[in-house]
């Protein structure tokens, strides 16, 4: 599909997967976006006969603002370039120069012929030199569980739990899933953004009680105070505080027909809370292709910009490098209810 972002599902007896396979074309970078934000590996597609395009470049560089830890630099069409050696480790060396200016963990690069098989599933034996693993292998054995903060206890609020029924008519709990960190039950916390301190009490799941939850369980946290709690508030331990404020530095790839402008005003929505939002400032645009930061006036559709946002409302959040949950946001048009925009987080904006 060349157009939409197309989910294929599959799994093998070590994993299940998910591929988003998203268009290279440059006027579909927002597809690219979405794509990426959920992923925890990106698969750069390379033609052998082509080298490192202009479009891979591109993929790169999304993938590394999108916080994707993993890069597998797929090499295709080894049999149209003789199965040499020489013109894939030219690949790699080319890509591994543009990488340096990115911040991505991991990269491996893999010979393969999507055609034939070739180093997808089974080691080839027309690429004898390559020693590495098959693209599958590399799959299946890739570690994930790193992509989660697990240092900074996160807890979003969802939904209160109220059962209406005489047996648990003194039960509040608070759902949601866990976005960083862990929680057990004694574990000293704060409600933010109001501050209020409690300890928590139990830790509640659809099987029963369990003694600790961590990202990316879903589960219902119940407090020893009954204190003010909604949703869009964020429960979080005692001395692992992120940022509150109401004006937020980010990079936003633009969705919508309508070019952002300074001064616009948009919904936003961010974890669990809703709120309005204006464009306090345009800083710059990034060139995906050469990474240059641009003076713009305006952000156009698919165009990445640096911006300064306030908010109606206090957002709870972290830098989008620290953890990708509570560091992304979403704009929408509230006149159509449309995603205007896809947000990463960078900090509290500056005096």
């Amino acid at each position: 599909i060349t157009i939409d972002v197309a989910y294929r599902y599959f799994a093998t007896p070590r994993r299940k997967f998910i591929i988003a396979d998203t268009p290279g074309h440059l006027q579909y970078t927002r597809n690219m976006v979405t794509g990426a934000s959920t992923a925890d590996v990106a698969v750069v597609l390379i033609d052998a006969r082509r080298g490192v395009l202009e479009q891979s470049r591109r993929h790169a560089f999304i993938a590394s603002l999108l916080g994707i830890p993993h890069i597998v630099l797929a090499v295709n069409k080894m049999d149209l370039a003789g199965w040499d050696e020489v013109v894939f480790k030219g690949i790699v060396d080319e890509f591994a120069a543009f990488a340096e200016g990115l911040d991505v963990k991991d990269v491996i690069a893999i010979p393969m012929s999507a055609l034939l098989g070739d180093n997808v599933v089974d080691h080839s034996g027309n690429m004898p030199w390559y020693e590495g693993p098959t693209l599958l292998h590399h799959l299946e054995h890739v570690d994930v569980a790193s992509s989660h903060n697990h240092t900074d206890s996160r807890f979003p609020v969802q939904y209160v739990v109220r059962p209406q029924t005489e047996e648990h008519h003194d039960y509040r709990g608070y759902a949601g899933q866990v976005a960083g960190g862990a929680f057990h039950p004694g574990d000293d916390v704060v409600v933010l953004p109001s501050g209020l301190p409690s300890k928590l009490l139990s830790i509640d799941t659809y099987e029963g009680p369990v003694t600790q939850a961590f990202a990316p369980m879903s589960v219902t946290l119940r407090l020893a105070d009954d204190i003010d709690v909604s949703r869009g508030d964020m429960i979080v331990k005692a001395g692992e505080q992120p940022f509150v404020d109401q004006e937020v530095e980010a990079i936003v790839c633009w969705f919508a027909d309508r070019p952002m402008a300074v001064g616009a005003k948009y919904g936003i929505k961010h974890t669990t809370r809703s709120a309005r939002a204006m464009i306090r400032s345009l800083e710059h645009r990034l060139d995906v292709n050469t990474l240059d930061e641009v003076a713009a006036s305006e952000l156009a559709m698919n165009e990445i910009g640096r911006v300064v946002l306030k908010t109606t409302a206090p957002l709870v959040f972290d830098s989008y490098r620290r953890n990708r949950a509570t560091g992304s946001f979403i704009l929408i048009d509230e006149a159509t209810n449309g995603t205007a925009g896809a947000g990463m987080i960078i900090g509290p904006a500056s005096a």
